[in-house]
């Protein structure tokens, strides 16, 4: 499973290419808002750390509002892919924009049947928003079990993006049913290396180095 980052932020996503544990970013206006930056300026800039996917949203609502600015988008940066809301209007553009070459991110979906939708339309990459569906009462893991089932059943090609994944219990779990991609907050990458018995062994060696470094 590959690990990108859901953020804006230039220091989060060069700490995460420094450990060379980082595959891509999902990014969209509201993380680069945080920002206080520009948005074409800070996607391109994305794009030269991570030389992988990164995922930037249109803001129209109507598909030929999504063409243009996804053409303008994925001339930014050969990395730039392209997201596109999962309405009807979306998934038309999807289709027009895999005919013209250029890879889609369908995000904002939260049903089976939507999921398959994005992929008849051709999009590259679909987004369950797990964390949302668990918001309201739904196991959002669930919906990824059922994706992968039906995914390896009849051989489709979109790539399963985990999203809304707020902690490392999520990323575990999208592990273990399946999912292609999980993108995460800075933070929950961060914790995903933690462990207390990890610290306390540590510890306990460094102890007993110091009792025993100056013996002969």
């Amino acid at each position: 499973m590959k690990i990108f980052l859901d953020t804006a932020n230039l220091d989060e996503i060069r700490a995460g290419m420094e450990l060379g544990l980082v595959d891509g970013v999902t990014t969209n206006p509201s993380l680069v808002a945080k920002e206080h930056c520009g948005f074409k300026q800070r996607v391109i800039e994305i794009c030269e750390l991570v030389q992988g996917p990164v995922s930037a949203e249109v803001t129209a609502v109507d598909t030929e509002g999504m063409l243009n600015q996804a053409r303008e988008i994925s001339g930014w940066s050969k990395h730039v892919v392209v997201k596109i809301p999962l309405i009807p209007e979306g998934l038309r553009a999807i289709r027009q924009l895999d005919r013209e070459g250029i890879e889609t991110n369908c995000t904002l979906c939260f049903s089976l049947n939507q999921a398959f939708l994005a992929v008849k339309a051709g999009a590259t990459y679909v987004s369950p928003f797990i964390g949302r569906l668990d918001d309201i009462g739904h196991d959002g893991m669930e919906l990824i079990a059922e994706m992968r089932e039906v995914w390896d059943r009849y051989g489709f090609k979109t790539q399963i993006l985990a999203a809304s994944l707020r902690h490392p219990v999520h990323v575990r779990q999208a592990l273990l049913f399946g999912a292609d991609i999980a993108t995460m907050p800075y933070k929950t990458f961060e914790l995903m290396v933690k462990h207390p018995l990890t610290d306390k062994g540590l510890k306990a060696f460094l102890d007993d180095w110091e009792k025993v470094k100056g013996i002969v």
